[in-house]
């Protein structure tokens, strides 16, 4: 089984690296990647466990950005050629952007009434704290009786207690992955602010060179427009539960809400869209993703 899409607690999940490897192999997820927020933290830290356990790691990572003023997810697969150096720098300059705005945000609450404050949400998610500690913590004090009424009263991007972070532009976020040696995945599409077939040319023409056609909150309908656009612009596929821990309960590894099925061969596919190493420059423009029939299902 293969389940590309995963958090630990470096970022926002709720599983320790290790934790995350012992679920897999509970779950019978043979192939695992691991794609926290703006980190590489959770993966660094799984890959010798994942070794000892017989789980084969893809490095990946999920970077927010912008697109026409709304959040957009990246998602970023095979960042380990001879470029990832200056990937990781650049992902250090997102991690301080992060930081600055945690401290607006912690902020902003305490100016809406409520008793946050920025530590006890670095408590919950050190390094990489971000909305959902804060959420955390708004259902800890009794605040807010769910993470969902946490955010959609108080802390997504339309709501009062919401404060800018800066984020890079979703083909800025397209280019450094790529120039990266990796593969640059739209994130959860049916998530996406707007009409995502209508975005297609946009995209591609940033450098999307793939799609999560396969997410936890896809239904068939969902997924089968992502493989048709696949199909269309000549994408990859890429597919995940988006597992999270407790976060989300009803999200499993490798099976999602349980309407979760990645093809077998979808890791072969992705690797035969990946340029061979060495062949070009760190800073070449890259082809979008090979294969018409990219992400089916064989018959």
């Amino acid at each position: 089984m293969i389940d590309l899409h995963s958090h630990t607690n470096e970022s926002d999940g709720t599983c320790s690296p290790a934790q995350l490897i012992r679920e897999a192999v509970r779950a019978g997820v043979e192939t695992l990647g691991i794609t926290d927020h703006d980190t590489f933290g959770g993966y660094d830290q799984a890959l010798t466990v994942a070794s000892a356990a017989g789980v084969e790691l893809v490095c990946g990572i999920e970077l927010s950005t912008k697109l026409h003023g709304h959040s957009v997810h990246l998602l970023g697969y095979f960042l380990d050629g001879g470029c990832l150096a200056e990937f990781r720098e650049w992902v250090l300059e997102m991690q301080a952007s992060r930081r600055e705005r945690n401290v607006r945000l912690a902020a902003r609450l305490r100016e809406l009434g409520f008793d946050i404050a920025l530590e006890e949400a670095e408590a919950l998610g050190r390094g990489m704290t971000g909305r959902p500690h804060f959420a955390r913590l708004m259902v800890q004090k009794g605040y807010v009786a769910n993470l969902r009424q946490a955010f959609d009263d108080y802390l997504d991007e339309s709501a009062r207690g919401y404060v800018y972070r800066r984020e890079p532009q979703f083909a800025e976020g397209v280019a450094k992955i790529r120039q990266a040696g990796g593969i640059a995945s739209l994130a959860h599409p049916v998530r996406v602010n707007g009409n995502v077939p209508g975005l297609m040319p946009e995209l591609c023409g940033a450098g999307l060179n793939a799609i999560e056609a396969y997410h936890s909150d896809h239904g068939e309908r969902e997924t089968e427009l992502y493989l048709e656009l696949a199909e269309q612009y000549g994408l990859l596929v890429t597919g995940g539960s988006d597992f999270h821990g407790e976060v989300k309960p009803g999200v499993k590894l490798g099976t999602g809400c349980g309407n979760l099925r990645i093809p077998c061969d979808l890791l072969e596919r992705l690797r035969a869209g990946l340029r061979p190493r060495g062949s070009a420059p760190c800073t070449e423009t890259l082809p979008h993703g090979r294969g018409s029939d990219q992400g089916r299902e064989k018959p």
